[in-house]
């Protein structure tokens, strides 16, 4: 008899990959193309993950939907000039490669469940060499974004996983609320763009401070189940 299957979903931004640096130029080029105060940078680090649009509704509060819409617009075409200049830089998390690797090597298949564009998510995955390690690859481009459930209900649908043999693992509590939402484990990182106690308060049943600690965690969780 098989083992049943086991799935790793993966945040991208603050979890796999450093990107603040680029995503705050980038909103804030956009603002002021719209003549707006650009937004600190602190506030726009605490909504990366959830979809453009309500981020930059967020940011922008007096915005209604069709503004948010056009500026989140506005906000692609400089991301766009960025990464056609080779100007984007996203360098992945200390060990974040290690760790995909021995999750591998240990039967666990791997997905990615992202705020980000799928085209801008393959642009980053590519560039690491890592589009090929994940079987699922979901965005918020074909529906409800975090954290809504959806996007971990169509990577577990989409593998024949079960949700009970599924962990979530993000660095901001849209991650955790979708896979508490989605009753699967949620599993936290420090090193990302919400707190460690905000992670806990949300459901995060473990935040990590170290990839290299994931391993023996989610065998520690998992290796009876």
């Amino acid at each position: 008899m098989s083992e049943p299957l086991k799935l790793a979903v993966f945040d991208c931004d603050g979890t796999l990959v450093d990107s603040q640096g680029a995503i705050v130029r980038t909103m804030a080029a956009a603002f002021a193309a719209w003549n707006l105060p650009e937004p600190e940078p602190a506030k726009v680090r605490r909504v990366v993950g959830l979809p453009l649009v309500e981020a930059i509704s967020r940011l922008w509060p007096d915005g209604d939907i069709q503004a948010c819409a056009a500026l989140s617009e506005t906000y692609k075409e400089n991301f766009g000039g960025l990464r056609r200049a080779d100007a984007v830089e996203e360098p992945l998390f200390p060990h974040a490669v290690e760790a995909l690797t021995a999750l591998r090597d240990d039967g666990w298949l791997l997905g990615i469940a992202t705020g980000k564009s799928r085209r801008g998510l393959v642009n980053t995955l590519e560039g690491h060499g890592l589009l090929d390690r994940f079987i699922t690859v979901q965005t918020a481009d074909t529906g409800p974004g975090k954290p809504a459930p959806d996007m971990l209900l169509r990577a577990i649908a989409e593998v024949g996983g079960d949700a009970r043999r599924t962990v979530m693992v993000g660095d901001t509590t849209y991650d955790i609320h979708m896979a508490r939402s989605a009753r699967v484990a949620a599993l936290g990182v420090s090193w990302g763009y919400h707190e460690t106690q905000e992670l806990i308060d949300a459901g995060a049943f473990r935040v990590l401070d170290d990839y290299r600690d994931l391993r023996n965690v989610l065998r520690s969780v998992w290796e009876t189940a």
